[in-house]
């Protein structure tokens, strides 16, 4: 199944967003900070904006909320947590700050691995909506390829039947693990969200070949390395050469491919720089260069080596 990336409508300053009808739609940005932001769309015919502002490792409280904000007033309609980040709640709050209306914002959150099974997954849920004062989310995730992965795929598949999980997907699955979820799942997963970067991807070949053949869209998160690598000369050079950040060429790459990307900040003015990346594009040499920059950089725990 192919997915679809939609193109940019115009060249004015707007952004995507979800309508109530499940359609993509172009709406301009209150703030007019965000350029046109293209949307996914996943095998089960919803869409995702390519754009998402991640928040893990953002202190719960008021920084979360507070960063949370600052992305949905220059444009954002995306925002990535989880019940690990323990921050569910704050994002929660931040959107009903904004007074947007709560269907225009994709919220997406995970299964932690201490709730994997069949006897805590739907309970873990149910929390996870009760911080979020929702009664559903765009996207759920399990969080891990946990060793009850089978088991708590069930549960979600039994949320996204009831329409409280609007769409069902994975994160940090390999091949192996895809593999073996797609021979045994009723609804396949519409999402695997990895760990990407031109630092790091020739060790999740096989793993994107897999989500391509399988039509299951691609999220990449830590696309700035943690700042890791945001002083390589490589990725300065190409920087000076578009006139952009360093942030801004590793997200571009990642939107180049045809990622999901989720790019994590606190600070208001690097939430705004790591939206500023539609007006401008990387050419063939330049995504080149990009990809010779392999060399299989992790900055947390490698899936590789999970069961």
């Amino acid at each position: 199944m192919a997915l679809r990336i939609h193109p940019r409508e115009t060249r004015r300053r707007r952004t995507w967003i979800r309508g109530v009808d499940e359609r993509a739609r172009c709406v301009p940005c209150e703030s007019g900070d965000v350029a046109d932001q293209p949307v996914i769309t996943l095998r089960d015919g919803r869409v995702i904006p390519q754009l998402g502002l991640g928040v893990f490792q953002i202190p719960p409280g008021k920084p979360t909320q507070a960063a949370v904000e600052a992305a949905l007033a220059v444009g954002y309609r995306h925002v990535d947590t989880a019940a690990v980040y323990r921050n569910e709640a704050d994002v929660g709050a931040a959107i009903r700050a904004t007074g947007l209306p709560p269907d225009s914002v994709w919220v997406t959150t995970k299964l932690a691995n201490g709730d994997q099974g069949a006897g805590t997954a739907r309970r873990a849920f149910e929390a996870s909506l009760e911080r979020l004062g929702s009664d559903g989310v765009d996207l759920y995730l399990l969080h891990w390829p946990h060793e009850l992965r089978l088991e708590s795929w069930r549960v979600l598949e039994q949320l996204h039947a009831e329409g409280l999980a609007r769409s069902i997907g994975v994160s940090n699955f390999l091949s192996r693990h895809l593999v073996e979820l797609l021979a045994q799942a009723g609804v396949p997963p519409s999402v695997n969200q990895i760990e990407l970067s031109p630092f790091l991807h020739g060790a999740r070949a096989d793993t994107l070949a897999r989500c391509a053949e399988a039509g299951v869209a691609v999220e990449a998160y830590s696309p700035l390395t943690k700042g890791r690598r945001l002083n390589d000369p490589t990725v300065e050079a190409i920087a000076r050469e578009v006139e952009r950040t360093p942030a801004q060429v590793l997200i571009r790459w990642s939107l180049q491919k045809g990622f999901v990307v989720l790019p994590r900040s606190s600070n208001p003015g690097r939430i705004a720089e790591n939206a500023a990346v539609f007006d401008f594009s990387l050419n063939a040499t330049q995504m080149a260069h990009l990809d010779g920059l392999d060399e299989g950089l992790t900055t947390g725990w490698d899936p590789a080596r999970q069961a």
